[in-house]
C-alpha cells in the first residue's frame, strides 16, 4: 500500500489563543504549576482545619501564612503567596454563592502585548478590540457571557466605587503580588469576598497568568456539587486498585503465567489518567458525588486501562520500542508471541470486566458498544500511522493532527462514557456529544504535550528515531526552505544523511519555531476543550471537566529568565512605581 491512499479525515484547527509566554515567575512564586497545585491544597486543607473567619486583618493573615510556611517546611519567600492563597480560600465558598452577574472580573492592561495592542483606554479603563494578541479578550468575553462585569484597569478608586453602587458582592482579581498587597486594606475595608490569582511576573509589561487558575474561579459556582472534591485525593485512590493486592480482589485469583505477567504490567509506572477520567464522570454526574465510590466502579476502572495497557503493548512492538517507562518493554522482555498475547488477554479482561460490574443490562449493552467502537478508532488511526511508515512521505501539521485524533482522543471518550453510562443511560445521552468533542480536543492535547514533551536528550521518548510522525518535523518541514526543507524532508522519508544527528534536527524545530507553533496548539486544543463544555447544562460535569484539564497539564515548568525582568525591577527601585492598586482581591 503506498502513502497516497491513506486517508486523513478533514481536521479543522480552531482558532489559536495566544499562547502563554514561557517566562519566569515572579521570584516569591513557586515556578511550576505542579508546586503551586500542591501549596493550593495545602492551604485548603489547611483552613478546613483551623476554619479562620473572613475578613481577616492583614497581621493575621501573615501570622496564618507564616505558620503554613512552617507546616510546609518552604522557603520563607513565599510568604506573601500563600497569604494570597489562604485569604482566597477563606471567601472560596463565599464566592462560589454570589451569581455571576453580581461579580467583577478585574484584569491588568499588562496582560495585553504592550507594543502591538491596539486598544484605547477610558476613563474606567483598557476599551479590548478582540484582536487575539492576548488572553484578555478570552477572559472577558467568557465572564461577560457568564455575566460577570469586567474592567480593563488598575485603580482601588473605580472598584470602590463600583462596590458602593451595591451591584458588586464579590471580585475575582488579577495582578502581581506588590499591587495586591495595596489594595488588601481596601477589600477588608469593605468585608466584601475576593479572590486573587498573581501575575506570573511582576515587570508591568506583557505579563502572563496561570489561566486554569482564573477559569477556575471565574466559572466557580454553587451549583457544582463537586467542587470540593479532591482530585489529588482521587487520582492517589484510583492507583491504590493498580496495586498487585488490589488487582486480584478485582479481576480474581490470577491463573497461570500469562495472568501474572498481564497484572503485572497492569500495575506497572501509568498515569492512570484514563480510569481517572472514568471516575470524574461517574462522579460528576451521579446524584451525590460527595459520598464514597462504589466498589463495583473499580471494575468499570481498571476495565479502561486494560484496553489502554494493551494498546500500549501493541504500539510497542508495532513501533520496535525497547522501553517504557523507563523499564523493557513486554516484548523486548518476554518476546512478541507472549507479548501478543498478553495484550489480547487484557482486551478480554476489558470486556469482561464490564460484562461483570453491577449494572443494568441496558447500561451494559451501551458500554460494550462504546468500547467495541473505541477499539475500531484506536486502530483505525494506528493503522493509517502503520501504511505511511510503509512509504514514508512528509506530513502536514492538519494530517499529524489528525492521527494524534484518531489515535488518542478514542481512549479519553471512551473513559469518560463509560464513567457516564455508569451513573446511568439517560445522563450519558444527555451529555455524550458533549464529551465526544471534549474528548476530541483533549487528545489532541495530550499527543501536543507528550511530542514537546519528548525532544531534548532528557525527552521521554524520541519521534525521529522511533520512525513516528511528529507535529514538530511537520510544522518545522512546512516553514523551512532550501537546503533546511531538503534535509527535514530526508527525515521525513527516513534518509537522515550521514553526520546529520538528532540533536541537530531538532536545533531546527528551534530555529524555524517549530516548538512555538506546538505549544500554541496545544493551549488552543486545550481551550477548544473549556468551550466544548458551554453547551452542558450540568453545572457539575461542567465544573468537574474544567478542573480536570488543569490536573492533566498543570505539571509544565517555566524555565529560564526574561531579559526585562531584572531592568524593570531596578528601574521600580529607583522611583515610585505608576501602578496604583487594583481591587479584585486581598493578599498577605
Amino acid at each position: 500500500m503506498s502513502s497516497q491512499t491513506i486517508s486523513f479525515a478533514p481536521l479543522s484547527v480552531p482558532r489559536p489563543v495566544p499562547m502563554q509566554r514561557l517566562r519566569p515567575t515572579q521570584k516569591n512564586i513557586p515556578q511550576t504549576l505542579a508546586d503551586r497545585a500542591r501549596m493550593v491544597q495545602f492551604v485548603r486543607n489547611y483552613v478546613a482545619e483551623f476554619n479562620p473567619v473572613p475578613p481577616l486583618p492583614l497581621d493575621q493573615l501573615r501570622e496564618h501564612a507564616q505558620r503554613v510556611v512552617s507546616l510546609l517546611k518552604c522557603d520563607a519567600a513565599y510568604l506573601d503567596f500563600l497569604g494570597v492563597l489562604i485569604n482566597n480560600e477563606l471567601w472560596r465558598e463565599t464566592l462560589a454563592t454570589v451569581p455571576f452577574e453580581r461579580r467583577l472580573l478585574l484584569l491588568p492592561k499588562c496582560l495585553r502585548v504592550e507594543e502591538k495592542c491596539p486598544a484605547p483606554f477610558d476613563e474606567f479603563g483598557l476599551l479590548c478590540k478582540e484582536c487575539g494578541l492576548c488572553s484578555i479578550q478570552d477572559l472577558q468575553n467568557e465572564a461577560e457571557a457568564l455575566g460577570y462585569a469586567v474592567l480593563i484597569a488598575e485603580g482601588s478608586a473605580i472598584v470602590m466605587s463600583m462596590i458602593q453602587t451595591g451591584k458588586i458582592d464579590a471580585i475575582v482579581g488579577v495582578s502581581c503580588l506588590n499591587v495586591l498587597e495595596r489594595a488588601f486594606p481596601y477589600m477588608e475595608a469593605a468585608a466584601i469576598p475576593g479572590v486573587a490569582v498573581p501575575l506570573l511576573q511582576d515587570d508591568c509589561a506583557n505579563t502572563n497568568v496561570d489561566l486554569d487558575w482564573v477559569w477556575d474561579y471565574i466559572h466557580l459556582t454553587s451549583a457544582d456539587k463537586t467542587r470540593r472534591l479532591d482530585l489529588g485525593a482521587l487520582r492517589d485512590e484510583i492507583d491504590f486498585w493498580f496495586t498487585p493486592a488490589s488487582l486480584d480482589l478485582i479481576l480474581g485469583t490470577p491463573e497461570g503465567d500469562t495472568e501474572l505477567i498481564a497484572r503485572d504490567w497492569l500495575a506497572r509506572a501509568g498515569k492512570r489518567w484514563r480510569p481517572f477520567l472514568a471516575v470524574s464522570a461517574f462522579q460528576a454526574l451521579r446524584g451525590n458525588p460527595g459520598e464514597p465510590l462504589p466498589d463495583d466502579l473499580r471494575k468499570v476502572a481498571v476495565a479502561v486501562e486494560c484496553f489502554h495497557k494493551a494498546s500500549l503493548i501493541h504500539d510497542d512492538i508495532e513501533d520496535d520500542d525497547s522501553e517504557r517507562y523507563g523499564e523493557k518493554t513486554l516484548h523486548t522482555e518476554y518476546g512478541v508471541p507472549v507479548a501478543l498475547n498478553v495484550g489480547d488477554l487484557l482486551i478480554g479482561e476489558g470486556y469482561r470486566l464490564i460484562g461483570a460490574c453491577k449494572a443494568t443490562a441496558e447500561q451494559k449493552e451501551q458500554m460494550l458498544l462504546v468500547a467495541s467502537e473505541g477499539q475500531r478508532q484506536l486502530c483505525r488511526g494506528q493503522g493509517a500511522e502503520l501504511c505511511w511508515t510503509r512509504n514514508p512521505q512528509p506530513l502536514r501539521t492538519v494530517q499529524v493532527l489528525d492521527i494524534f485524533r484518531r489515535k488518542t482522543a478514542p481512549a479519553f471518550e471512551v473513559a469518560l462514557r463509560l464513567g457516564a453510562l455508569y451513573a446511568g443511560v439517560e445522563v450519558h445521552d444527555a451529555v455524550a456529544k458533549v464529551l465526544s468533542a471534549y474528548s476530541e480536543a483533549l487528545g489532541i492535547a495530550y499527543q501536543v504535550r507528550d511530542d514537546l514533551s519528548d525532544l531534548g536528550a532528557n525527552g521521554e521518548t524520541n519521534d525521529l528515531a522511533a520512525l513516528r510522525p511528529s507535529l514538530l518535523l511537520a510544522v518545522a518541514h512546512e516553514r523551512a526552505n532550501g537546503d533546511r526543507k531538503q534535509l527535514l524532508e530526508s527525515v521525513w522519508r527516513r534518509q537522515m544523511p550521514d553526520g546529520v544527528t538528532v540533536e541537530q534536527v531538532e536545533s531546527l524545530y528551534t530555529q524555524l519555531k517549530a516548538d512555538e507553533r506546538a505549544r500554541s496548539l496545544l493551549e488552543t486544543y486545550k481551550e477548544q476543550a473549556i468551550r466544548s463544555l458551554k453547551e452542558l447544562d450540568n453545572p457539575n460535569l461542567k465544573g468537574l471537566l474544567r478542573r480536570v484539564i488543569g490536573k492533566i497539564f498543570n505539571d509544565t515548568e517555566i524555565k529560564g529568565w526574561c531579559k526585562e525582568f531584572e531592568a524593570a525591577n531596578a528601574a521600580k527601585r529607583a522611583g515610585p512605581s505608576d501602578r496604583v492598586a487594583i481591587a479584585g482581591a486581598q493578599a498577605a
